[in-house]
C-alpha cells in the first residue's frame, strides 16, 4: 500500500469515526426521545438542525469521498477491514469525551481488532 493510499483509508476511517463521535454528542445534547405520530416533526428537526449531528453528516458525506479515493488505490479486501479501527478510536475517544467504561473484556476485543488490522494490513 503506497502512502498515500494508507492516509486515504486512515482519513476515512477517521471521519467515520469522528462522525459517529459528533452524532453521539448531538443526540446527547437533544436528550432523550421517542417518535411518535405527533412529534415526528419537530423531534425530526430538532435533530436536523443540531449543529453536532449537522457535523456529523458532514463528516460521513467527506469520508464517502475519501473512501472511493482510497478504493481506487487498494484492494477492497485490505481496506474494508481497516474500518475496524474506527471501533478503536470510538472506544478510546467515547471513554475520555463521554466518560464511557472500557472493560477488561472490551480492551480484549479491542487489541484482537488491532492485531486483526494488522495482520490484513501485511498481507
Amino acid at each position: 500500500m503506497t502512502p498515500v493510499a494508507f492516509a486515504l483509508v486512515i482519513a476515512g476511517v477517521m471521519l467515520n469515526a469522528v462522525a459517529q463521535l459528533l452524532l453521539k454528542a448531538g443526540t446527547t445534547a437533544v436528550g432523550h426521545f421517542t417518535f411518535t405520530a405527533d412529534n415526528v416533526l419537530p423531534v425530526g428537526l430538532k435533530l436536523a438542525f443540531e449543529p453536532h449531528i449537522m457535523g456529523g453528516l458532514a463528516c460521513y458525506v467527506v469520508s464517502v469521498v475519501v473512501w472511493i479515493m482510497a478504493l481506487s488505490r487498494v484492494e477492497v479486501s485490505i481496506a474494508y477491514p481497516m474500518l475496524s479501527l474506527g471501533y478503536v478510536v470510538n472506544a478510546v475517544a467515547a471513554h475520555y469525551l463521554f466518560g464511557e467504561s472500557v472493560s477488561a473484556l472490551r480492551a480484549g476485543g479491542i487489541f484482537v481488532i488491532i492485531v486483526g488490522v494488522v495482520m490484513v494490513a501485511r498481507s
